[in-house]
């Protein structure tokens, strides 16, 4: 009986070291991702200012304010992105934290239906 305990714990704490090992790699995809918005946010402030050169032979006095306007909304964008990317995976973290058992049973449960998606 003592054995059959022993095993149990010891399959809850790996169940609980691989859970916290996806929640570390699914915070590192989510900083990933934002890096990747913010590089996609980059290149179209890129093309908006290349666009902007090209309308200075224009109209030279507005082309200053469309290039400021471009770099602060790439700027926000991009800090909305990391700042959401990096309070999500504190909410995981925090979760975890709390309630062990619970994000165990969702990660069971979110296992099995990709399982099931993934037959078909």
């Amino acid at each position: 009986m003592n054995d059959a305990a022993n095993d149990a714990a010891q399959g809850a704490a790996d169940a609980y070291a691989r859970l916290e090992r996806d929640l570390t790699a699914v915070k590192t995809d989510v900083a990933h991702l934002a890096q990747q918005i913010a590089d996609a946010v980059n290149a179209l402030a890129e093309i908006a200012e290349a666009q902007a050169r090209r309308g200075i032979r224009r109209a030279r006095g507005q082309v200053g304010a469309m290039a400021s306007d471009a770099t602060d909304r790439a700027a926000s964008i991009a800090g909305s992105a990391e700042e959401a990317a990096s309070s999500f995976g504190d909410a995981l973290t925090e979760a975890i934290r709390d309630r062990p058992i619970a994000a165990v049973a969702v990660a069971l449960g979110v296992g099995f239906l990709l399982g099931l998606g993934w037959r078909r």
